[in-house]
């Protein structure tokens, strides 16, 4: 019977969400040496990086949509961290499996591995089937993929992606790079809007590393966008979290996120070591369409030692932060800790607010069917 219920329940939420359309943004997807210890298999020398997302791919597969900044390149062995990653292959597999659906690109480190690093990554990208934007092999490649079209639940989008730049490394020809440069970005915008979309998204690389609060460039570019149609402006390169404003005053109906910070990596200096996940959702009415909803799942990286090897979990936040058990105490001060200079960052929001997006454990947990806050925090 309880299932019975749960069926009729997701049954319901489809059938009322036809026009509708929900897009998960997650931050800096990152490789430093130590993940990709942990992610190897000893016996065998392969790495697998599944278990990193075991405790959110729920929460990540209850959106429509997931979009995630990949900030690493699959450039091959030999598999490095900072300052020049290369992460093994099989880090795209596990995001593909929880969910992610689309990835971009252009940041500070798409040249790490230089032009054979750059064009490994995006035919690695291409076999796996994963779609992505902002890193181009050539200009026609960029043609192909610039914008990214995203057809979903009768909802045309097209993805942008730039980045302030590439850490002085020079991007080889006939290789390209999207940069933050107003008339090229325009100039996408009108080719974008020419493929008859209904929205555009444009993710940037930007800011000042490790500070909340958003510089005055960030601040204009976002003017600059919404001046030019962009309805959704998402963040990255920070580290950490920055404010969101939803703008709907009846004369406008534009978001931005500043900066997701970290959704996965190595870096534990506070608060660093956390992120959020943002929900933008989008209703057609007619022949236009409108932000219906906004709001965030706060995300923190827990490493526990587990047989000698220090692992990475990403986990939702909240949801663990008043567990009864708990076994490394340390690690649970943390977490609540960082929940607590994210709501302060958080406080300087415009109409966005704070949700649990695991539609499967919320119900559940209302049915008194599992006690989800001490049975899965458990299993670490």
């Amino acid at each position: 019977m309880r299932y019975l219920l749960l069926f009729l329940l997701f049954v319901s939420l489809n059938l009322s969400a036809q026009e509708k359309l929900q897009i998960l943004f997650l931050g800096d997807v990152m490789g430093h040496d130590t993940q990709i210890n942990s992610a190897r298999i000893d016996s065998t020398g392969e790495f697998d990086y599944h278990s990193c997302f075991r405790y959110i791919k729920d929460d990540m597969k209850s959106a429509d949509l997931v979009i995630a900044n990949l900030e690493v390149t699959l450039a091959g062995p030999p598999h490095k961290g900072y300052p020049q990653f290369s992460s093994p292959d099989t880090l795209a597999d596990a995001l593909k499996d929880a969910g992610v659906d689309a990835l971009v690109m252009a940041n500070n480190h798409c040249v790490d591995r230089r032009q054979k690093g750059l064009e490994r990554t995006l035919k690695i990208l291409d076999e796996k089937g994963i779609p992505r934007t902002g890193v181009f092999k050539d200009s026609l490649d960029r043609v192909k993929h610039n914008p990214l079209i995203i057809e979903k639940k009768g909802f045309r989008l097209a993805l942008l992606n730039y980045t302030y730049g590439t850490n002085g490394i020079r991007v080889s020809a006939p290789n390209i790079v999207n940069q933050i440069d107003t008339a090229v970005m325009a100039n996408d915008i009108l080719i974008a809007k020419a493929k008859n979309v209904d929205d555009i998204i444009v993710c940037m690389h930007w800011g000042w590393e490790y500070q909340t609060k958003p510089n005055p460039e960030q601040k204009r570019l976002t003017q600059f966008l919404w001046s030019k149609g962009v309805k959704v402006v998402i963040g990255s390169h920070p580290h950490v979290v920055q404010p969101m404003h939803w703008e709907k005053d009846g004369h406008q109906d534009n978001i931005v996120v500043y900066s997701l910070g970290n959704f996965i990596s190595n870096q534990r200096k506070a608060p660093c070591d956390g992120g959020v996940m943002a929900m933008v959702e989008l209703t057609k009415a007619k022949d236009s369409t409108y932000i219906s909803d906004a709001n965030y799942q706060l995300t923190w990286v827990h490493t526990p030692i587990e047989n000698g090897k220090k692992r990475f979990y990403v986990l939702p936040a909240k949801r663990f932060s008043d567990a009864a058990y708990w076994p490394d105490s340390v690690a649970k001060k943390r977490l609540n800790e960082y929940i607590a200079e994210a709501s302060a960052v958080f406080k300087n929001n415009s109409n966005v607010s704070e949700k649990s997006f695991s539609i499967l454990l919320n119900y559940l947990e209302s049915k008194g069917v599992i006690k989800s806050k001490i049975e899965v925090v458990s299993q670490l």
